[in-house]
């Protein structure tokens, strides 16, 4: 088995880790795993609205992916947690898959849950993506 190797984004990413002691992503062999990313941007704030939150979350998962060498052509599966979740998030969620994975489907949790890690967030996604060998 390969060694995990741990990234940190640049920014926010750095801060989480100071601040809580985590890592934004792993990457063991061909397989990439993220940490759940909101829709903060590097000075910890959130956009107004739902569907910019979950846009900035998106490219928050973009970022991360590409520090690990892999970007959403990789993704296969995505979990996401919502705050509510209620039609607006679905179908801000759908339109951002077909934007960025507009030649394949992953499999995907989507989840309401009662809290985030941060009381201001309103959507959290989490990824695998998997790379060629």
């Amino acid at each position: 088995m390969s060694k995990p190797e741990f990234f940190v984004t640049p920014g926010y990413g750095e801060r989480k880790l100071e601040l809580f002691h985590y890592s934004q992503a792993v990457r063991v062999g061909n397989r990439v795993e993220t940490a759940g990313q909101g829709g903060w941007n590097d000075d910890d704030e959130f956009p107004e609205g739902i569907a910019d939150e979950i846009a900035r979350a998106f490219e928050n998962v973009e970022q991360t992916l590409a520090l690990a060498g892999a970007d959403w052509q990789h993704v296969v599966h995505v979990n996401s947690y919502h705050l509510p979740l209620d039609e607006t998030a679905v179908q801000t969620m759908a339109e951002r898959f077909r934007h960025y994975l507009p030649g394949q489907a992953p499999i995907w949790t989507c989840i309401g849950v009662p809290a985030l890690g941060d009381p201001r967030m309103r959507v959290e996604i989490r990824v695998t993506a998997v790379l060629p060998e």
